[in-house]
This record gives structure tokens, sequence and C-alpha cells, in this order.
């Protein structure tokens, strides 16, 4: 079914075509140069000092997770057994990859107006068990991080980032996906940017550098610099070298056309950002004080992903209704992220403890939905909410 008002569309023009075209008359499909630069590009643009793509944000949280049990850094490592606090509303890489790696999971219910972490309920989990929290910043919607590192502060526990939503959003005059030791981004057809399939992850810590480029291509050596922080190698050019491995890893590479794609699109990233920020502002004066519906509130500069509609607790307003009367007039819509994930039959194989009720991840769970956000004006489809 096609929709006047879809969840996404194609932010390619011809630079983008060009660079595919480039890349198969190059003969070198696989990851190559252009994965590099693209690396390169976007480690200078977010403020971090190495990113490494892989072929998804899903494999970005994989490996994300991984290195964390390969490191020789004590205050850095993970074990299994090892709790992890998380939001109870994400998307299901978030979680997945802590039960491959026998992590046991702490659902925290989420604020319902910014979406994100309720910063009370997520002080009220840490206890001495604490060993990491994962921070989503959904929809382009940055967490607090002032408070939550005042939460965190004098303990020994770790921090990381799910940002695959939130590429470009600001808080405090620095990037997303940078304030933990590591963060994650994506850029599948429906986010800011695509790369067809896509992810990254960036880091400043030098040896999580060189573990993550290992776990990548099958746990090898070979991706690894002659001079490097997990291991030593014989010789950059060794015959020996070419099929070592060190690392229980992967095979999650990207493709070059993929690499390509990456440098054309993060040259748009600024305008995309700032079309998107036009149409929230928009949305923000169209629904302000509506009777039955909020939206998201904003920490800082949100890079909007896309628009959350959830009825307002007061509200005899019906999801079904609000679902119907979205269709007519031509909105795609969808559950927000995957609303409240510990409803989902896959965490009966998790090792979790849910603190508290839930009742906010509950609430947008059963009276939430997402439409989308574009690239370019949207007047039209958003003055058509105030109706609603």
């Amino acid at each position: 079914m096609s929709y006047k008002y879809p969840l996404s569309t194609s932010t390619w023009q011809k630079e983008e075509y060009d660079a595919l075209q480039n890349v198969i008359e190059s003969n070198n499909f696989t990851m190559g140069e252009k994965v590099k630069q693209y690396e390169k590009n976007f480690a200078n643009f977010i403020g971090s000092s190495y990113s490494i793509m892989v072929n998804s944000g899903s494999s970005a949280n994989l490996l994300m997770i991984a290195a964390l049990f390969y490191t020789k850094k004590n205050e850095l490592k993970l074990k299994r057994g090892d709790e992890i606090i998380v939001p109870a509303v994400s998307w299901s890489t978030t979680y997945i990859p802590l039960y491959q790696y026998g992590l046991k999971l702490k659902f925290v219910d989420i604020d319902l107006h910014t979406l994100n972490y309720d910063l009370e309920k997520l002080e009220e989990a840490v206890n001495n068990k604490t060993r990491a929290i994962m921070v989503v910043n959904l929809l382009g919607n940055p967490n607090n991080f002032n408070q939550i590192n005042n939460i965190i502060a004098n303990k020994e526990i770790i921090l990381i980032e799910d940002n695959c939503e939130s590429l470009g959003a600001i808080f405090n005059k620095k990037y997303c996906g940078t304030y933990g030791i590591m963060g994650t981004f994506s850029s599948f057809y429906s986010h800011h940017i695509c790369t067809m399939e896509g992810g990254m992850i960036v880091t400043d810590d030098i040896e999580l550098y060189h573990i993550l480029l290992s776990l990548r291509a099958h746990g090898w050596t070979r991706d690894l610099p002659e001079e490097n922080q997990i291991c030593k190698k014989q010789d950059d050019n060794s015959f020996n070298e070419l099929f070592r491995f060190i690392l229980p890893g992967f095979n999650v590479r990207p493709l070059e056309m993929e690499g390509a794609l990456g440098i054309e699109q993060l040259k748009r990233l600024p305008s995309i950002i700032s079309e998107r920020r036009k149409n929230a502002r928009l949305i923000k004066e169209i629904l302000y004080n509506h009777p039955d519906i909020m939206i998201q509130e904003e920490i800082d500069e949100s890079s909007w992903f896309g628009f959350s509609l959830v009825i307002k607790p007061s509200s005899k307003l019906k999801r079904e209704n609000l679902l119907l009367k979205l269709k007519k007039i031509g909105f795609e819509t969808r559950p927000i992220v995957a609303g409240n994930f510990t409803k989902n039959e896959v965490v009966n194989y998790f090792d979790y403890e849910i603190h508290g009720k839930l009742e906010n991840a509950k609430h947008i769970d059963q009276n939430g939905l997402f439409i989308g956000n574009q690239h370019y004006p949207i007047p039209d489809a958003i003055k058509l909410l105030k109706d609603l």
C-alpha cells in the first residue's frame, strides 16, 4: 500500500548514484578504501577518535558489547552475569546482544514525555551490582547526560550508547553517541542517512578500536596495524598473518558501495537535520496544547527521527480510532519503536529483572504511535494533525 505521507523517503541524489557506479567500474566490491574514507569522515564529523563501519546498526551493537568482553582493562571489562541497565522501550537489537553475551538485563521505565530514561527510576535502579548502563537516545532525542553522569559518578559503571536513531542529535554542544565509552549508529534506509544497510561504532579508546577491527572480520589480525594494543604481529605482510585468528569474531563487514554512499550522504547530513528540525518546530506549534495528543519533549537538540503521537492519560481517545483517522488522511504509522519490550516472548530467554512497574512504557505501548519526519518541508502533512 502506498501512503501520501510515508515513514521515510530516499535522500539519494545524483552524487549517490554516481558513487555506486564508480564502485561498479572499480570492480572492488568488498570493504576497501571507500569504507576507510567514510570511517575517517564520520569520526571527524561526530568528534570521535575512531570509527568502525559494519553491515548494520544491529551488528554495531553486537560488536560494542563483544568488545567489552575482550578488553584487558579491568575498569571496562564485562563478564557473563554482570548487570546492565536498559530502558524498557527500544529496538530488539538493543537487548539481544546483551543476552547473547550472558549479561543480566534490568529494565527501567521511560519518561512519558521525553521517551528516554525516567531519570528518577534510573537512579533508583543503580546499585552495587550494576556494571553498565545502555543509554538509548530514542527517535532522535538526547538523554540528559549531565544527570546520568551524576548518577554514576564515583561508581565503576560503564556507559555505552545505542544512538542508532539519533545521528546528529546534540546535548550540551556534543554529539550523542560520544558520551559513552562507545556509541553506535545506523544508516539503514529509514534513518537520517542511508547506505542501504550499514552501521557505525565510535570510540576514543584505541584498544577497543583495535578489538573492534578484529571482531568485525572473523577475529583475525589482518586488519590490525603492525603496532596495536591486542597482539604482536610478525609483519603486516607476513604470510603467517593472513589467516591468524586471535578473537572469537564475526563477519559483519560492510560493502564498498555502502562506504561510497556514506561519503556522499554525510555531506548532506547537516541540511537533512536542519530540515527535520524545521518540521519539528511546526509540529510543536500545531499540536501545542492539543486536548488529546502529546509529542516527544525535546532535550537540548533532537535530530527528530520521526514524530511520536501519544494519547494523554487524561484523554478518552482510543488508539484504534486515532490510527483510522491517520490512515484515512494518508499517514503511514508504526508503534513507538518496539513499545514496552518486556511484553515480547523473546524475553523468556533472557536473564532479566524489571525495576518497578514500567507504567509509562506500558502507556506508550497501548496508547502511542509513530509517524515519519522527512528531510524536506512537510507543512501540509503536519497541518492535518491539528484536527485529529
